[in-house]
């Protein structure tokens, strides 16, 4: 029995030390110089770049006759997801009549249709297109995929 009083007594030494531990009052931070290499790249890669931009959903008028559409990489909002053809062609001829200027793409990954909008080149311009989508449709995603640009 003595031996119980015994790990008690150790127990409050332990519970004694590691509380006065937590009331140190000066933290140091040491940052390691790839994090700074990592938020140049991510910046000039446009991947969740270090400040907001305005939206734009076409950086300059390109004249389209002397323009050649390139794959790149980028982002597009998806606006609809499910299963039913006809709902996925309705949701992207109403996107259409309301947002003609922008381009929209029906995709079927069996068992589902999905429209996504818009052929954005940075993450922040497509998020800031995809809030002012969330109030007319539900479900509204940002991907990163494969977009056509005029250049």
């Amino acid at each position: 029995m003595w031996y119980k009083g015994l790990i008690l007594c150790f127990a409050c030494i332990g519970f004694s030390w590691a509380a006065k531990g937590q009331q140190t009052e000066s933290v140091s931070v040491h940052k390691d110089t790839l994090i700074s290499l990592l938020q140049h790249f991510r910046a000039a890669h446009e991947i969740n770049p270090p400040a907001p931009r305005m939206v734009s959903l076409g950086t300059k008028p390109v004249d389209r006759s002397k323009a050649t559409r390139v794959k790149k990489r980028g982002f597009r909002v998806q606006i609809y997801s499910g299963n039913n053809r006809n709902e996925a062609y309705a949701v992207q001829s109403r996107f259409k009549s309301e947002y003609g200027d922008i381009d929209s793409y029906v995709t079927y990954d069996e068992p589902n249709y999905r429209v996504k909008v818009g052929d954005f080149t940075g993450r922040a311009a497509a998020n800031n297109f995809m809030r002012e989508l969330r109030s007319q449709y539900s479900n509204v995603f940002v991907f990163q995929e494969d977009i056509w640009v005029w250049e």
